[in-house]
């Protein structure tokens, strides 16, 4: 068996990677190949649920699951840009300032609650989720492996400040754990009855293992049909009705990248159709703006991407 690190077949390490998650966190495969997915295509991902459904567990998983460094911060409103991105500090010793690094220079960010800062603090992220550095007082500093899981409750508002269209389109996809099956949840209280899973989680891949994949998501064959039907899709939201502002190019790369890293991950040597359906609703709904009518009858931007999937015809 090859040991993490040692050159391990990407397809084997991303299955071992989820299984491995999947050990701590129960009932939920296939927001787990998503996410990984997500992560495989060099994208952020926004979780959206309700509290206590374990998505601070699901981070520290997949950060213990490579040998990740693994931070999280507690957005509140007082919270500073600073706080996130690291100040300098002067020292008396040699009469200089020094850069303390805040908690973005890690591998894998938990932005717990982030519609809970102040749009100015939420914007301190743009740079460093879309060209992954940070700059500080003219010093740019560059960050290797950085994905942001960023949470947020879709039912409380009160206090919050909604994401703007534009941060909104820096996440690859916005992903929902959901409440489990009941047999699924006796097996959770079972797995914690003694101990929490994630104190015996030991690493089955490494950060190596992670560039591999990666890497052979990038070559994972797309067909020119497949980026045909992309684009339509894309496109179609841009004149759906109920629709305000549609999905960008920027969708439309994210769908390809993610389904060819959703391709790896499932085993196969190109991209099929149902990969790019399956990622439709969580790639390109979050980005969608409904008028005011439409929000007032209740649509929602994943009913007008289902409705669309079933419109337009489906590459053979």
């Amino acid at each position: 068996m090859t040991e993490p690190g040692e050159g391990a077949d990407p397809r084997a390490a991303a299955r071992a990677i989820i299984a491995n998650i999947e050990t701590v966190v129960r009932g939920q495969s296939r927001c787990l190949r998503l996410l990984l997915a997500a992560m495989a295509s060099g994208g952020h991902v926004l979780l959206e649920d309700y509290p206590g459904t374990g998505k601070t567990t699901l981070a520290k998983a997949l950060a213990g699951s490579i040998g990740a460094e693994f931070r999280r911060v507690q957005f509140t409103p007082d919270l500073l840009p600073s706080d996130i991105l690291g100040v300098s500090v002067f020292n008396p010793r040699n009469q200089s300032f020094e850069f303390h690094r805040g908690p973005v220079f890690t591998h894998i960010l938990l932005a717990d609650e982030i519609n809970r800062a102040s749009p100015r603090t939420q914007s301190a992220l743009l740079e460093v989720m879309g060209e992954g550095q940070v700059t500080v007082e003219g010093n740019t500093y560059a960050l290797e492996d950085f994905f942001v899981i960023a949470t947020q409750n879709p039912v409380e508002f009160r206090g919050t400040y909604p994401l703007p269209e534009a941060q909104m389109d820096r996440f690859a996809m916005r992903l929902s754990l959901g409440y489990l099956e009941i047999d699924q949840e006796i097996e959770v209280l079972s797995a914690q009855e003694h101990a929490h899973p994630l104190e015996g989680l030991a690493p089955c891949a490494t950060l190596a293992d992670l560039r591999r994949i990666r890497e052979a998501a990038r070559h994972t064959r797309i067909g020119a049909d497949i980026k045909r039907y992309i684009v339509e899709l894309a496109r179609a939201t841009r004149s759906a009705t109920a629709v305000e502002l549609g999905a960008g190019p920027r969708a439309s790369i994210a769908l390809m990248k993610s389904a060819q890293a959703l391709a790896l991950i499932d085993g196969t040597d190109y991209v099929r159709p149902e990969h790019v359906r399956e990622l439709a609703v969580p790639v390109l709904a979050h980005r969608l703006a409904l008028d005011a009518e439409a929000r007032f009858c209740g649509v929602s931007a994943e009913s007008v991407v289902n409705t669309l999937l079933k419109s337009l015809p489906v590459p053979a």
